[in-house]
């Protein structure tokens, strides 16, 4: 720390310091942290786009995670490779990869809108006239309509009633809350839309658990009728699990749903 005080100004430090600047404007902290580095780089572009991008690249994991419908995707794949039978395939990068390219994918349109209305008028306009707090707000906005899209389309409205109630948000005084207003902030919106993309996954994969569950059970009450009793059910049942998903084109119908779902929830909110 004492080595961060002599490279970083008393004002910087100030800055980095406050916790809640950083989660009101992380644009803005990120300005202050360019223009700390030495040599004065704060007069140029390129620096500050460095470090914004830089920054980016930290908390992506944790955007692509919790604020996008990544969770809805690896969880039903994964838990459709338990149904399946067949244990470690495909292998645990294969369900991240597909999940993370139809995340890509489902996510584009919004992904876009946070770039024309946030980032790209940011980093296009001259430098003592680009306003950190409006880049801010031009990428959170299409984040936050497509987070409230999800949650009331899938109708988990209770998840974030009971963030905000915990937030101390109170009914009696001020009514109900209006989800795309500045009344609720991130920090309510994104745990609530955690909690629904896992509501939603869970009810999709007990679907599609239950064909598979149906054969498990007649496979395995052939056999103890025919007193096979020492032959594992799995071995018979699951050449049959892998002919009926392959028949129905398995891995289409799955992703196609999934895309749908996302798809007709964004629709609904006029972010397509």
């Amino acid at each position: 720390m004492a080595g961060l005080a002599t490279i970083l100004p008393a004002g910087a430090m100030a800055g980095a310091a406050s916790g809640s600047d950083v989660m009101s404007n992380p644009v803005a902290f990120v300005e202050s942290a360019a223009e700390a580095l030495p040599g004065g780089v704060a007069s140029t572009s390129a620096p500050i786009t460095i470090v914004l991008l830089l920054t980016l690249l930290t908390v992506a994991p944790a955007i692509l995670i919790l604020c996008t419908s990544f969770t809805r995707f690896v969880v039903v794949i994964g838990l459709l490779r338990q149904a399946i039978g067949t244990q470690g395939l495909p292998p645990s990068q294969i369900v991240v990869g597909l999940s993370l390219l139809l995340t890509f994918v489902a996510m584009a349109p919004t992904l876009d809108a946070m770039w024309e209305e946030g980032l790209q008028p940011y980093l296009d306009a001259p430098i003592d006239q680009r306003d950190s707090m409006a880049a801010w707000e031009g990428m959170k906005r299409p984040l936050q309509r497509f987070m409230v899209a999800q949650i009331t389309y899938d109708g988990n409205e209770s998840s974030l009633q009971m963030m905000m109630e915990f937030s101390g948000w109170d009914y009696e005084t001020r009514g109900a809350f209006d989800p795309e207003s500045d009344d609720v902030g991130l920090v309510q919106l994104v745990p609530a839309f955690v909690l629904s993309e896992l509501k939603t996954a869970f009810l999709i994969a007990f679907r599609i658990y239950l064909p598979f569950l149906v054969i498990d059970m007649v496979v395995s009450s052939l056999l103890i009728s025919m007193g096979m009793m020492m032959l594992p059910p799995v071995f018979v049942s699951l050449p049959f699990k892998l002919l009926l998903f392959v028949i129905a084109d398995g891995w289409m119908l799955v992703a196609g749903s999934l895309m749908h779902g996302v798809h007709a929830a964004s629709q609904s909110a006029a972010v397509f």
